[in-house]
């Protein structure tokens, strides 16, 4: 009666971590996608014209609902990679980790919300928000809030991550050095090269990988061996 109650939850415990991996990998696609469609829509540099927000209107729509969806599976990416590091986590840089990841979360919502904000202001009065100098004010902070802020925090984000595998072990040091260059590569040049905002996605895209790769090993392991 004990062994029947209590292999469900052992069954559970090891689906967490292969859940969560998946979940890393949904959000970089997600995140991946509407990174990809705002900048194929929005003009990048100067002067910021304003046919997007007619033309590509349902392009970008599509780009902001996908990122509060990408929002909910990176919470569940950063639960995974607590659960790796079990009793070996460091408070010091986990917090570092924490924190960086609920801000770069806080900064993609932010930019979310600009960008609906500027597309709900001109279809409800275009030649007004065109005219007052708002669209040049949105447009600028569409920028510094999708290519600065968040880049920057998500460079930090992978520069603890790496260091807390760094001192645990978990992980192998190809991936502790790809995180280091990666995140150096985002803090450095990320705001003025508009494709490396691709790079975030991508390196949790290899990372979920990685993770899903070896819990599948240990359960087949532990399989094999019951």
């Amino acid at each position: 009666m004990i062994a029947e109650s209590t292999r469900p939850l052992t069954r559970r415990r090891l689906r967490s971590p292969r859940s969560a991996a998946l979940a890393g990998i949904i959000f970089s696609l997600l995140l991946g996608t509407s990174v990809v469609l705002i900048q194929l829509s929005i003009p990048s540099v100067p002067p910021y014209e304003a046919d997007w927000l007619s033309k590509q209107a349902g392009r970008v729509s599509v780009a902001v609902t996908l990122i509060p969806f990408a929002g909910i599976a990176f919470l569940w990416f950063m639960g995974v990679i607590r659960e790796q590091l079990g009793e070996l986590e460091d408070q010091f840089f986990s917090t570092i980790f924490f924190g960086s990841g609920l801000l770069l979360l806080g900064g993609l919502f932010a930019w979310m919300t600009i960008i609906a904000s500027v597309l709900a202001s001109y279809a409800a009065a275009p030649n007004t928000l065109i005219g007052s100098g708002a669209y040049v004010f949105g447009r600028a902070m569409i920028k510094v809030m999708g290519g600065v802020v968040t880049l920057r925090m998500a460079g930090v984000f992978m520069f603890s991550l790496g260091t807390i595998w760094m001192r645990t072990e978990v992980m192998p040091r190809w991936l502790v050095w790809l995180s280091y260059l990666m995140g150096l590569v985002l803090l450095i040049g990320g705001a003025s090269l508009r494709p490396l905002r691709l790079g975030f996605p991508i390196w949790v895209f290899v990372v979920s990988l990685f993770i899903l790769r070896i819990n599948t090993k240990k359960i087949d392991d532990e399989n094999s061996d019951g």
